[in-house]
């Protein structure tokens, strides 16, 4: 019962496929606390420049670990700012856990998605409503719905002005 009713605000809190006042709120204060490096390891504040404002955006995010490398899924989406942000700056972005860490962003097109996916949902509780498979459901069920979420993987960037401007 408190679960289907976390799920039904989650999904109010992003009707439209974006994020309404009250999570705009609430992602302000978990990239906070995300970039401080207060919480778990696998969340972190992305930091992007805005594709039309030039203004750096900080967000929350949660990493998924698989077969020893990370990843972004965007929760919400193909029409994810944050997507299309990094895609206009060729996956330059910045993550924030306590230390900067220059990082790019590459897409990631390959058949590990699916399997990508399903361990996102599992270290990403707050994403689970935004999806129409459970964190536990068989890969094939992931590989239904692989072509609605962007998958990213990242990768170390060498540190340099370009990437802070």
């Amino acid at each position: 019962m408190l679960n289907q009713a976390i799920r039904a605000f989650k999904s109010w809190q992003y009707r439209g496929g974006r994020p309404q006042r009250w999570a705009r709120v609430e992602n302000r204060l978990w990239a906070i606390l995300f970039a401080a490096g207060i919480m778990p390891k696998r969340a972190a504040a992305l930091e992007v420049r805005g594709r039309k404002s030039g203004r750096l955006i900080s967000f929350p995010v949660a990493i998924a670990d698989y077969e020893g490398e990370r990843y972004l899924v965007a929760m919400l989406g193909e029409k994810t700012n944050w997507v299309r942000n990094a895609r206009a700056a060729d996956g330059r972005c910045v993550l924030r856990h306590g230390r900067r860490e220059d990082v790019r962003l590459v897409e990631v097109f390959s058949d590990d998605r699916a399997a990508i996916l399903r361990r996102y949902l599992q270290v990403a509780p707050g994403a689970r409503p935004h999806f129409p498979v459970d964190r536990r459901a068989p890969l094939e069920e992931f590989e239904r719905i692989v072509g609605r979420y962007p998958v990213f993987r990242i990768t170390t960037a060498p540190s340099s002005s370009a990437s802070r401007a």
